[in-house]
């Protein structure tokens, strides 16, 4: 098996991107029809974990070790952290909505209409979302396959929370369980057009490859120090507190797993690449 294989990685691609769009969306389903209660906590905290693992661990060692100039990458972070700032401000006061008894005179029926509205806004904003991270993937895979398969575990572990929260607000806007559940594949498969989309454009214009890993590393960082975390900053009971860190330091090590065993391998094949052979 050649890792280095086009099409392999095409396949990789196409793969992962089905997992992070499909299987999230199936936990998904799971956990708020049966654990939701018990198992979301530690799932915040798992992403949360593997996340900022993944980022500082992984993607950017990876993307300031291609020899790109430091300072146009650190640039490139600043950027990716302030855009996905002003995404999430832009779908907070999309999102923001009114209630009974505000004062405003709405005609009858109207919150009903409204909430499917809504329903239908998440799914747009859900299918962009997958579809960046389909090119996020793709990015990854076309850099390095372990780099690739540790972007796409750290993906699907943060859209499981986000789509637990999607899952809820479609069944709150009106829709059906089957309904909710086949409208969140739909959405899901937008991760394999973006990551099949980004394989071709990507890979003809690898200079980029690094902007686009720092780019996904600010999309993890932001979303793990913006959204995650603050969900964790609670006053619990200790057992609690005790099990957010240790679920967070589950996702930290399966990071740092993926670190090691990375470095251990290019390090090998950088031995093996500079090997002179003796006559």
């Amino acid at each position: 098996m050649n890792l280095a294989d086009p099409s392999f990685t095409l396949l990789s691609i196409v793969l992962a991107t089905l997992a992070g769009g499909l299987l999230s969306v199936a936990l998904a389903a799971w956990l708020t029809y049966s654990v939701l209660t018990v198992m979301v906590r530690q799932l915040v905290s798992l992403s949360a974990g593997l996340l900022l693992g993944t980022a500082l661990l992984n993607v950017l060692p990876e993307a300031f070790e291609s020899g790109a100039a430091p300072a146009p990458l650190f640039a490139t972070l600043l950027a990716g952290l302030l855009f996905f700032f002003l995404i999430e401000k832009a779908a907070i006061y999309r999102h923001s909505h009114h209630h009974e008894g505000d004062g405003h005179h709405h005609h009858h029926h109207f919150d009903s209409e409204q909430a499917g509205r809504a329903g239908f806004s998440v799914l747009v904003g859900d299918s962009v979302h997958n579809f960046c991270d389909g090119i996020i993937i793709a990015a990854a895979f076309i850099a390095d396959w372990h780099l690739g398969v540790a972007t796409a575990v750290a993906i699907i572990a943060h859209e499981i929370p986000q789509e637990v929260g999607d899952t809820i607000v479609l069944l709150n806007a009106g829709f059906s369980r089957q309904r909710a559940l086949a409208y969140n594949a739909l959405s899901g498969l937008a991760a394999v057009l973006g990551g099949v989309l980004g394989y071709f454009i990507v890979r003809p214009f690898e200079w980029l490859t690094p902007y686009l890993l720092v780019i996904a590393a600010s999309s993890f960082i932001y979303v793990a120090v913006a959204d995650l975390i603050p969900q964790l900053q609670r006053r619990l009971a200790w057992r609690e507190t005790a099990s957010q860190l240790a679920w967070l330091g589950v996702g930290l090590v399966l990071a740092a797993l993926v670190a090691g065993g990375h470095a251990h391998e290019s390090g090998a094949a950088r031995d093996h690449d500079h090997a002179a052979p003796t006559r």
